[in-house]
């Protein structure tokens, strides 16, 4: 059978994937799916740096709006989306395009993953939610933090059936989740051509600092204040970077200067922590931002990935 094709393109933040995306998605006929975990969440919009109708230029864009901020959200929620997606763009004969940040929930989606093929333990798991009734989610989330610190990082101490089942892998399997996920050797489900952005790092602190300053007077403070009148407190969606650090100044432990620098400080370890897991765990095609800032210097970009597509993929610009 005949794998759809396919483009992804990662990177840390900051890095200008929204930008070149559009251009791509122009060049070949594209639609663009959201590979971010927290661009889902309706009225996370500043903090999350989500694409305005604007921006889009007219390029349709999937997974964006899709959960409320109090709304659990998974990897292997996020599999089963975009790869319906993917089949429904193709099927119009449009170039899938998966854009985004968030490295597990993308590698979840194009490689074939089982998560349900971890094994289970009905008497332990239940062992688990009776601990949790007595000491409490941050002492069940502890346990998690001593075996798996990877998945502890990932999810957040209040999802306890995200942190039962994780520690359920653990005691069943004698490895953690990641561990359990790269030992599968899955195969790629797509004709995929995998592009990774990058920069300089000192370029790219400074712009990470600049988007967080462009990001408070864009009305970041305020957004956050909504979601915290709403009482909202104890959800995925409020560990992302840019708002629990706001969650800190309105809980009155730290100044707003502190948190707006602990928000700058968190997505610089944010993005280095993304580039390392992608140079880890996925065969990408690097290409270098670090000049990258104008027009022209972008239409060179351009033309120096389309070759790797097209010569990845075996199609041409406004052809497929």
């Amino acid at each position: 059978m005949k794998k759809e094709k396919l483009i992804v393109l990662i990177g840390p933040t900051a890095v200008g994937k929204t930008k070149l995306s559009i251009e791509l998605a122009k060049k070949y006929n594209g639609e663009i799916i959201s590979g971010d975990s927290m661009q889902i969440y309706k009225g996370m919009d500043i903090g999350t740096a989500k694409i305005t109708k604007k921006e889009m230029d007219g390029i349709p864009h999937h997974l964006i709006d899709i959960k409320n901020p109090d709304e659990p959200f998974s990897a292997a929620e996020f599999q089963v989306l975009v790869r319906a997606k993917i089949a429904e763009i193709s099927s119009r004969n449009k170039l899938p395009m998966i854009v985004g940040g968030t490295g597990l929930y993308i590698q979840s989606a194009i490689f074939d993953y089982k998560f349900s093929d971890a094994p289970s333990d009905e008497p332990f798991r239940k062992q688990l939610e009776e601990f949790v009734k007595r000491e409490g989610n941050e002492a069940l989330f502890d346990k998690l933090h001593q075996v798996d610190p990877d998945s502890a990082e990932r999810i957040h101490p209040n999802n306890t059936r995200r942190v039962i089942r994780a520690l359920e892998i653990y005691h069943c399997t004698g490895k953690t989740m990641s561990d359990l996920q790269n030992s599968q050797l899955p195969e790629v489900l797509y004709e995929t051509a995998l592009i990774g952005l990058t920069m300089e790092r000192v370029r790219l602190y400074d712009r990470i600092n600049q988007r967080v300053n462009e990001m408070v007077k864009a009305g970041l403070i305020d957004e956050v204040e909504l979601l915290y009148s709403r009482g909202l407190r104890d959800c995925q969606s409020i560990q992302a970077i840019g708002y629990k650090e706001l969650y800190d100044f309105f809980d009155g432990k730290v100044t707003i200067e502190e948190a707006v620098e602990n928000l700058k400080q968190n997505s610089r370890r944010y993005a280095k922590r993304q580039l390392t897991w992608f140079r880890n765990k996925l065969n990408v095609e690097w290409f270098d931002m670090t000049d990258v800032l104008d027009n022209s210097q972008l239409a060179k970009k351009i033309a120096e990935i389309s070759a790797f597509i097209e010569g990845k993929l075996e199609i041409k610009s406004n052809t497929y």
